[in-house]
C-alpha cells in the first residue's frame, strides 16, 4: 500500500510554532514513528507553502497511490483550486487537522476541501494523521 501525506503552508514549522496548539514534535519526528508503526506501508511525505506545488503533488500521486492524507493548513479555508484538484483525481483523500478547527476562529470552521474528500479528521493532534492512515488500511 502507498499513502501520500501532504502538508501545506507553515506546517514545516511544526514543533517550533504555536506549541500550545500544534505541540512540540516536528513532523519529521512524527513521520519516523508513523513509518515504524506501519512498516508494510510505503508512506511518502511532501510539504509545501505554495498552493500550486500542492496541486502538482495531488496530480502526480492522485492516480497511482492508494490514499492521500492532506493537511492543507490555511488553504483548507480558501483554496477552490486544491478542492478542484482533489475532485479531479482517482485516489481517495482524507483531510486532517492537528487542532480542532471548530474551537478556533470562525473562518476555520469552513473547509473548501471537505466536499471533495472521503472524510475529515480534526482535533487529535498528530494522531490525526495516524487515524487517516488507519482508515485506508481498514477499507
Amino acid at each position: 500500500m502507498k499513502i501520500q501525506i501532504i502538508n501545506g503552508p507553515n506546517l514545516n514549522l511544526l514543533g517550533v510554532r504555536e506549541k500550545s496548539i500544534y505541540g512540540d514534535t516536528s513532523f519529521e519526528g512524527y513521520l519516523e514513528q508513523l513509518r515504524a508503526r506501519y512498516p508494510a506501508v510505503d508512506i511518502a511525505y511532501y510539504q509545501s507553502n505554495v498552493e500550486g506545488e500542492i496541486i502538482n503533488k495531488l496530480h502526480e500521486t492522485g492516480f497511482s497511490y492508494d490514499g492521500i492524507v492532506i493537511n492543507a493548513g490555511a488553504y483548507t479555508h480558501t483554496s477552490i483550486a486544491i478542492a478542484d484538484a482533489i475532485a479531479a483525481i482517482n485516489t481517495p483523500v482524507i483531510e486532517v487537522h492537528i487542532s480542532n478547527v471548530y474551537k478556533r476562529e470562525e473562518f476555520r470552521h469552513h473547509s473548501m476541501l471537505a466536499a471533495s474528500c472521503k472524510g475529515v479528521i480534526a482535533g487529535f493532534g498528530m494522531d490525526s494523521y495516524r487515524l487517516g492512515v488507519e482508515n485506508f488500511l481498514n477499507k
